[in-house]
């Protein structure tokens, strides 16, 4: 594969089986890293986690499928330290795991609520803490201005922009914003450094309904001003440049990567 600076670092991948997570898993093993794809512990989960394991490999990568539900503190735990128990360290976590569950907000259930937030909010927090927690053992070789460790929070448009029959997904992510900037903060003087992307309209299955027609895809890039949806390898190669220390001097920072999305192209000529 293509050594683009990772060469020796292990990175976890949360929700790394498909879309953002398989490519963003892709991306870091191409430059090198040995990668633990983490995955729901259920059978479908784990089929396509193993999936992008064994493609990985057939590129002369190198990862690893392990269960956890990020939602649940044990499980996290025990993902994190049987990765650095295995590898002997942690150099990069992916904070990707995600879900939506639309309804409108007046029928929208507190059980909605919770799975969205346990998710996309909590499930990001417990697993920054356990990499925190391993990034303040480790200490930057003399001279070295590598950071220790790296967080790369997968955050979304709707951190800024409202999402009406979302609500819930849009607070979460709008949360992540916050947490992402706060730990950065926090952290910085260890060496840690933490930022978050915030993709945009990307082609995965968890928002296929938007644009598996001719007549959708029209309808969504016209919120697009670079004028085509995004594809999950978009997102991955932000990952790489993130995880790398070509982005050293970076921290506590979000990169949309939405095509412009953020740029309400709907207001175009309107002002």
């Amino acid at each position: 594969m293509d050594q683009q600076g990772l060469d020796g670092r292990i990175a976890i991948v949360t929700g790394g089986g498909a879309g953002i997570g398989a490519a963003s898993a892709m991306a870091l093993a191409q430059a090198g890293a040995t990668v633990v794809i983490n995955h729901r512990p259920r059978d479908s989960s784990r089929e396509a986690a193993e999936k992008q394991v064994a493609a990985i490999a057939e590129q002369g990568g190198s990862a690893v499928a392990m269960p956890a539900d990020v939602s649940d503190e044990a499980q996290i735990e025990t993902l994190f330290a049987q990765t650095i128990e295995r590898f002997g360290k942690l150099d990069i976590l992916v904070n990707n795991a995600g879900i939506e569950k639309p309804a409108d907000f007046d029928q929208m259930t507190l059980a909605d609520w919770n799975a969205v937030m346990d998710v996309n909010l909590t499930g990001q927090f417990l697993c920054a803490r356990a990499a925190v927690r391993h990034f303040k053992t480790r200490k930057p070789d003399n001279g070295d201005v590598r950071a220790v460790g790296n967080i790369v929070f997968i955050s979304s448009v709707h951190e800024v922009i409202p999402w009406a029959f979302q609500t819930n997904y849009a607070a979460s992510k709008g949360g992540v914003m916050l947490l992402m900037k706060s730990l950065a903060q926090e952290v910085a003087p260890y060496k840690i450094r933490v930022n978050s992307i915030a993709p945009g309209a990307i082609r995965t299955k968890i928002n296929k309904e938007a644009w598996d027609s001719k007549e959708k895809l029209a309808e969504l890039v016209k919120l697009i001003p670079y004028g085509r949806i995004g594809e999950p390898e978009d997102v991955g190669r932000a990952v790489r440049w993130l995880a790398s220390d070509d982005s050293d001097y970076v921290t506590g920072t979000t990169l949309f990567v939405d095509g412009g999305m953020t740029l309400y192209p709907g207001f175009r000529g309107a002002g």
